[in-house]
């Protein structure tokens, strides 16, 4: 019997509002999965008023018990080399959901995308960004209907303050993860 965990890369961008909430769903899944942390360079060099990056660093190190891969060079062997059974990107930018959406690979972030896609692998997109029904929205509709791309369900955070504002049901992350390992999304998509 394989007692081996499912590999899982779980990619931060950010969204440095809901870093914190990356960080429990981080140490909620590391029981039943294998976590390789993957950090943009945004998220490693920038101190914010919710985090030190020194504090998103440790708090990483310690979840994960591994170094966090933050460089495109560090990124780009993950796909070669067969090295994750899925990539989930939480939170996700409507930055990097547009990157994803036309190909750029200029971070570590997207190069782990681009990477991991080579071999067909899933992409599991936790998006949590303020322009995604104006912006972001192409990007949005490109990635959806794309292959092996699923989505961690939607719902707008405050339409009145923030009417095109999207950001995914945090909660419902570790029952997408499941579901985009057997390639499916999760539904309703939208609520």
């Amino acid at each position: 019997m394989n007692h081996l965990k499912q590999k899982i890369g779980f990619a931060l961008t950010g969204s440095f509002c809901t870093l914190h909430r990356a960080f429990s769903l981080m140490e909620q899944l590391q029981s039943q999965y294998d976590i390789v942390p993957i950090l943009s360079e945004r998220v490693a060099s920038t101190d914010t008023r919710f985090h030190t990056k020194e504090e998103v660093l440790e708090r990483v190190r310690i979840i994960c018990g591994r170094e966090p891969i933050t460089t495109i060079t560090e990124a780009e062997p993950l796909g070669p080399r067969g090295l994750l059974d899925l990539l989930v990107v939480c939170p996700c930018t409507g930055n990097t959901l547009s990157k994803m959406a036309l190909g750029i690979t200029d971070t570590s972030v997207t190069m782990a995308v681009k990477s991991h896609r080579r071999g067909g692998k899933g992409v599991l997109i936790a998006l949590s960004t303020n322009d995604a029904l104006s912006g972001s929205a192409k990007s949005l509709g490109t990635l959806l209907d794309r292959r092996g791309y699923y989505f961690v369900p939607l719902k707008q955070d405050d339409p009145r303050a923030k009417p095109a504002s999207l950001q995914c049901d945090f909660d419902r992350v570790p029952e997408a993860v499941a579901a985009a390992l057997e390639e499916k999304q999760l539904q309703p998509l939208f609520y």
